[in-house]
């Protein structure tokens, strides 16, 4: 899908119809197919970046600077299906116009589009249009923080308060704050260097290389933020681990208790089931009930000997 925004009395308004490539101040393309890719390459005489280059991980490939502008690739955390996914959009900066090629609908894109249709600054060029998108995700990302924390509260509670709390589940929870912590991570630390390329390279109007100074002041405050929950995460994982074996110790200690009180009686059981014809308890009156006793007795003891040492 390929739309087009134009500048227009005063705000960033959606064109009636995508024919117009060449005056709009936004190309937004979502999954485009042949006819639109080779369209819009068509425009800015340059191929548009395929998903593996867009998925590359060197900054040499995710921020650079070519004949048709500057090219970013930047991560935005968004679910998809319900889980948290992280897409990588590719921003290519030709001067006041910008193009942002994107595998799937993103929230922050819709938001920034309601915003500049109100806005004038929200759409006056590029630049105004990319800060806009990273305000918003930058919003996006200390939500997503604030709520893994809340929900980290929450298993802090059931692990290290609640009695008789399922830690297998309080383990799985923990794995997904963990999965979506490291994945706003990732977020904020290609976020602070592609503003940083931006700052270096875009040669920014004063206001907004204050904007971008801002955001990189909000990532450095949310950084620490970050690793602080991995800390809690991490802390919680071993709690909840250690309270697990415990258990386990627990069980295992009953189960070796319980062999060591039936082995007495089983060697007593063990002695008197011999056949042998000189046992003179086999003949004895008293002998059935003698056994039955000295079995009891032989059991008796080790419980009563570990529940003075404390054991049991």
């Amino acid at each position: 899908m390929i739309a087009t925004y134009h500048f227009r009395n005063g705000c960033l308004v959606q064109g009636d119809d995508a024919a117009d490539l060449a005056h709009a101040r936004w190309i937004d393309l979502v999954d485009p197919d042949d006819a639109e890719r080779d369209r819009v390459e068509g425009l800015l005489r340059q191929e548009l970046p395929e998903t593996q280059d867009v998925e590359e991980i060197e900054a040499s490939a995710r921020y650079y600077e070519d004949a048709t502008g500057l090219r970013i690739h930047s991560l935005f955390l968004h679910d998809v299906d319900g889980k948290p996914h992280n897409t990588s959009v590719a921003f290519t900066l030709a001067g006041e116009r910008l193009v942002t090629l994107r595998e799937r609908e993103i929230p922050a894109f819709r938001l920034q589009r309601m915003r500049a249709r109100h806005d004038p600054e929200a759409g006056r060029d590029a630049m105004c249009i990319v800060l806009g998108l990273f305000e918003i995700k930058m919003d996006d990302l200390a939500d997503t923080l604030e709520e893994v924390y809340q929900g980290l509260e929450a298993v802090s509670a059931e692990v290290l308060e609640e009695k008789d709390s399922d830690m297998e589940a309080a383990l799985d929870a923990l794995a997904r704050h963990e999965d979506l912590n490291g994945k706003v991570r990732l977020c904020l630390m290609d976020s602070q260097r592609a503003l940083t390329f931006l700052l270096r390279r875009a040669r920014p109007r004063p206001e907004q290389a204050e904007r971008a100074r801002a955001l990189l002041a909000d990532i450095e405050s949310l950084l620490p933020h970050n690793t602080f929950v991995f800390d809690k995460i991490n802390f919680l994982m071993d709690a909840a681990q250690g309270f697990i074996n415990i258990e386990q110790n627990k069980i295992i200690k009953i189960f070796s208790i319980a062999a060591v009180v039936f082995l007495p009686p089983t060697l007593v059981a063990s002695i008197y089931g011999m056949n042998f014809d000189h046992m003179p308890e086999l003949h004895w009156l008293a002998g059935y009930p003698w056994a039955l006793g000295l079995m009891l007795a032989a059991g008796l003891a080790p419980y009563l000997y570990f529940k003075r040492k404390g054991w049991l």
